[in-house]
């Protein structure tokens, strides 16, 4: 099961980390003062995400 996991970094930030269902770490966030501002920033992400595209930036110039 995929999930987010909000923790504190050494800094006494908030932190989050997106998970795959093996435990692998597939994505983190940059960190924020408060764990509202992380819990907001997930639940954006949840509400946003399915209709994101991809800007593939590795494409060859001609």
């Amino acid at each position: 099961m995929y999930k987010f996991e909000i923790y504190k970094d050494k800094g006494g930030e908030f932190r989050f980390r997106f998970k795959a269902a093996n435990g692998q770490t597939m994505f983190a966030s940059e960190g924020y003062s408060s764990k509202a501002s992380a819990v907001s920033a997930i639940e954006s992400i949840k509400k946003n995400a399915s209709g994101a595209t991809v800007d593939d930036q590795t494409t060859a110039l001609a």
